[in-house]
């Protein structure tokens, strides 16, 4: 068997891409070993895409100060 490459998907390929793989296994007419394989996969994709919304989320709230330096957006301080 050759080996897979493996290519990063975008976070919209990843979640469309999951989204088929929930309402194929909530239709019920999926064999066991299938469903198993394709939960498997979904669990995969899920965490990609979780990690890349904790990544973007990072990278939002992550503001410029008056001098140019970074620094942590404090939600508390416009409250």
């Amino acid at each position: 068997m050759a080996k897979e490459k493996a290519v990063e998907k975008t976070f919209e390929e990843s979640l469309t891409e999951l989204e088929a793989i929930v309402q194929r296994l909530e239709r019920g007419d999926v064999p066991l070993e299938e469903a198993l394989t394709a939960f498997q996969e979904g669990m995969t994709l899920s965490k990609q895409c979780q990690e890349t919304l904790e990544k973007a989320e990072k990278t939002l709230t992550k503001v410029m100060t008056e001098t140019d330096e970074e620094a942590t957006f404090d939600e508390s301080e416009n409250n």
